[in-house]
């Protein structure tokens, strides 16, 4: 499919797999950060337990100065840089200066303050916004399995469905417009892709129109010149503290430099790591001798001091109602309750009433007895 890139001659345009492969990249970022906290969200959840609740404006802040360093600098987002991308101002007459296969970045192709800001709204904030819809989609209910609520529904579901006022109405509207929406939102952007990909637009994403910059490979003049620009030797001065303070102002940058190797490396670190612990890993079935003790179960979780206090007197007892479990069903935390309790717990607060993880509707589990 690479031909399809290469029939117009213009050897600096980037295919669509490349295209691709960036954006899956940045969709990893997420995940894999709100993994790891996660993870020692269980270890100190005194200090983490409020980040990972708001893990989606934790990331977006962070996000907001890696992009706008990387495009300021690099005229690319941080995956565009890593797979050899950068952004173009797009100019209104296609000279062969501009599509040769050398040459640089011209100045008058290089990203404005216009463009860098536009550019961070979209990989930004409108990826925010969809976290956000997604996340208000679940917690009315939406994508939930209809043999879960096998109960008739939570009283929050059935007040929903029986509200009148324009609250209530809007709820519902959306409720039943979002999963419309979300797919014509991604039929759209699969149409444009199959048009850049037969050349019937010079933009893979249709915004990039807005932002008035499109996507090019790297050129062989743009590694020389920051290879140059690197080795260039500033005037120096000598002494401890002017050292010190030419490392203290440039110890920002070169940490968002570094995150071009370090953020794909901990990706694949915990993709692998994901794949070693998983029960079907060949990797694993070698590692533990069949004719080997059995592997004890994990630790359960320990309550959280603002938690509710759990009473082991009463086995099989919910720890919310205080009665026998109806409809067992387990949290991410390992807790077993009532599906009526839990998921009215889940959709008001947002976590496991014990040790106060972050729970989602749709992560609730039937427990077989």
């Amino acid at each position: 499919m690479e031909f399809f890139n290469d029939v117009g001659g213009d050897p600096l345009k980037p295919s669509l797999f490349e295209l691709v492969a960036q954006e899956q990249l940045r969709d990893l970022l997420q995940p894999t950060l709100k993994y790891v906290l996660a993870v020692f969200a269980q270890r100190y959840p005194r200090y983490l337990i409020r980040i990972v609740n708001r893990h989606e404006e934790f990331y977006a802040f962070i996000m907001l100065f890696v992009e706008r360093h990387y495009l300021r600098k690099h005229n690319a987002s941080f995956s565009e840089n890593f797979y050899g991308l950068k952004r173009r101002r797009k100019p209104w007459i296609t000279t062969e200066r501009a599509t040769a296969a050398v040459g640089g970045i011209p100045a008058g192709e290089k990203l404005r303050s216009r463009e860098i800001w536009r550019s961070l709204f979209l990989l930004i904030a409108v990826p925010y916004l969809r976290a956000k819809g997604q996340d208000y989609y679940e917690s009315l209910g939406g994508g939930i399995d209809s043999d879960i609520l096998e109960d008739g529904g939570s009283e929050r579901h059935i007040r929903e469905l029986t509200d009148e006022s324009i609250a209530g109405v809007l709820r519902r509207k959306f409720k039943t417009l979002y999963p419309w929406f979300n797919t014509g939102f991604e039929v759209w952007l699969l149409a444009h892709n199959v048009a850049y990909l037969f050349d019937r637009t010079p933009f893979y994403r249709p915004w990039l129109a807005w932002i008035g910059a499109d996507l090019r490979r790297l050129s062989m003049d743009d590694f020389l010149a920051h290879k140059v620009k690197q080795n260039a030797i500033p005037p120096t001065k000598s002494g401890f503290l002017v050292v010190a303070r030419r490392l203290l102002l440039r110890s920002p940058q070169l940490l968002l430099d570094s995150l071009r190797l370090l953020l794909p490396t901990a990706i694949f670190f915990i993709k692998f790591l994901e794949w070693w612990y998983s029960p079907g890993s060949p990797a694993r079935s070698l590692s533990i001798s069949p004719l080997g003790p059995a592997v004890p179960p994990p630790q359960i979780l320990p309550p959280h001091p603002a938690g509710i206090t759990i009473d082991s007197t009463k086995y099989g007892h919910c720890p919310l109602c205080k009665e026998p479990i109806h409809n067992a069903t387990a949290l991410p935390s390992g807790y077993v309750f009532c599906y009526r309790c839990a998921h009215d717990h889940v959709e008001q607060h947002g976590n496991c009433p014990i040790t106060l993880l972050p729970a989602k509707a749709w992560q609730l589990r039937k427990v077989l007895v």
